[in-house]
């Protein structure tokens, strides 16, 4: 059994549900919506451009869960993936998805996006786990802190190795989907790296290292 590996924004889903959860919040008017906007898409640009301060940007993007009592945030959770996710799941992810499973590979997806956010969408692509970015909670309510190491660049590579020890599994035969150049660290530790709708910095890597390059966009 091999492990195939998938980031999840930008890769399996045509945008950036970390992003989408900021603009859904604003639409919803649920936070201020010119300055939280403007912090949000500042974030991303920093994100894109790999000058992203992970720990700043968590500390933005988590307070909104401070807000709201649990079963609010899960009744906004649920429009937000039926509204803004399931129309960006691309069909090609979905099969590129079932050909792994039906190889006999365990799906796992590893994102910075915090895991209130991506559980769900994990569920939906029916992956076997997913790594993700873990929002502190304390007596049943979010602290706006992060627990652990976010899994974000080299975040990431941390964040699997002690994944695979508490499940006794290795990277033999591995494959890892990104599109993007902060996953390189992760990306070099593969068998198989996939450069998958890639940034500009990562396409001339994979070029480069004749990495596959792929589209998984209808």
């Amino acid at each position: 059994m091999a492990l195939a590996i998938f980031d999840l924004d930008n890769t399996l889903i045509a945008g950036d549900s970390d992003h989408g959860w900021g603009e859904f919040l604003v639409e919803q008017g649920l936070v201020d919506p010119t300055l939280f906007k403007e912090k949000n898409d500042y974030y991303y640009e920093q994100y894109q451009s790999g000058n992203l301060d992970i720990l700043e940007y968590l500390e933005f993007s988590l307070q909104p869960l401070t807000q709201y009592p649990l079963d609010k945030l899960h009744e906004l959770r649920a429009q937000f993936v039926t509204d803004k996710i399931l129309p960006i799941i691309p069909q090609k992810s979905r099969e590129l998805l079932k050909r792994h499973k039906d190889q006999g590979d365990y799906l796992l997806i590893i994102t910075a996006t915090n895991l209130f956010v991506t559980e769900p969408i994990a569920q939906e692509l029916g992956v076997d786990d997913i790594i993700a970015t873990e929002p502190e909670m304390v007596n049943g309510q979010y602290t706006g802190k992060v627990a652990g190491i976010p899994s974000f660049q080299d975040g990431k590579v941390k964040r699997l190795t002690q994944w695979l020890e508490n499940n006794g599994l290795s990277l033999a035969g591995s494959y890892f989907y990104s599109d993007s150049h902060n996953d390189l660290p992760l990306l070099q530790q593969v068998d198989y790296p996939v450069a998958v709708d890639a940034d500009d910095t990562l396409t001339s890597v994979a070029k480069d290292k004749n990495w596959p390059i792929m589209s998984l966009r209808d």
